[in-house]
């Protein structure tokens, strides 16, 4: 039987993500300790837990046929797969920083300056495309305490909070680029492989759209239903359902989570009462 080959970080928050992510969408799995390598449960498919540098070139020579790494590690590695999915986790961004008390205010202060990063590709074309000259030093961990041993005057690393760089007495100077977990396909997937991530890929669109939306349940009088209606367009057209109490009806849709706080106040100035907001699941649309 046919199956897909999924790769994913072997520990971190990436790994954590990634298999909540395919639980949400079905592929349980039992995976022990140290276990390399695990079959999902209730869909053909194996999961490869390997080093996160590694999955790209893995996806690539078709090891795995797709793979789930951070959009940093992809764009570092340069290898020939085919990005197919942004996945919304693990996001973070890639800047430079300097010490404290630094001369260095500025990207173009960097020129005659030593660099250190785990992040030399995507580095060099960033000073590149500023017409910075600055000598980079790849090292292949703790970045941060480099300005602080005499190794560069400055570093440019993942920060997703910004404490790791407090703590190590640095501040931000630039942001280069956001990452966060993408899937990542082999070019050359079969056709019937190919078929299956289609099947994964209306999966996580359905828990992506359900994560993005919220079922909206409220009473109105009548008089106002069609006013609260036109602020709950919903997926079609709100839902209305006549209530015991004589003209008043109970309205249901779902809305984006974001619009709903713009609305909310239009909507109980309109005369909705007993407002309920619930998450889904799923949403297939």
């Amino acid at each position: 039987m046919t199956q897909l080959k999924i790769a994913i970080q072997k520990s971190g928050r990436l790994m954590e993500g990634s298999l909540r992510l395919l639980a949400e969408c079905g592929l349980k799995i039992q995976n022990g300790k140290n276990q390399l390598k695990s079959q999902a449960i209730d869909f053909p498919a194996e999961l490869l837990f390997l080093r996160d540098d590694d999955i790209p070139e893995y996806v690539q020579d078709g090891v795995a046929d797709i793979g789930i790494v951070g959009d940093n590690v992809r764009l570092e590695k340069g290898k020939n797969n085919e990005m197919v999915l942004p996945l919304g986790f693990s996001k973070c961004r890639l800047s430079l920083a300097v010490s404290r008390d630094s001369d260095i205010k500025k990207p173009e202060d960097l020129n005659g300056k030593r660099i250190a990063t785990s992040y030399p590709v995507i580095l060099e074309k960033y000073l590149e495309e500023k017409n910075i000259s600055a000598e980079i030093h790849e090292i292949s961990g703790s970045v941060e305490i480099a300005p602080g041993i005499g190794l560069a005057q400055a570093i440019f690393d993942i920060v997703s909070t910004g404490s790791t760089l407090l703590s190590n007495g640095l501040v931000e100077l630039a942001t280069v680029a956001k990452s966060e977990a993408v899937l990542i396909k082999n070019k050359n997937l079969s056709a019937e492989k190919s078929l299956l991530l289609e099947s994964l890929l209306f999966r996580i669109k359905s828990v992506h759209s359900a994560s993005n939306n919220k079922y909206i349940l409220l009473n109105a009088p009548n008089s106002a239903v069609d006013t609260i209606s036109e602020l709950l367009p919903g997926m079609e057209s709100p839902t209305v359902l006549p209530l015991k109490k004589e003209g008043w009806s109970s309205i249901h849709s779902v809305v984006n989570e974001s619009d709903f706080w713009t609305i909310i106040d239009q909507l109980k100035e309109a005369g909705a009462r007993g407002i309920l907001v619930v998450p889904i699941e799923k949403m297939i649309l």
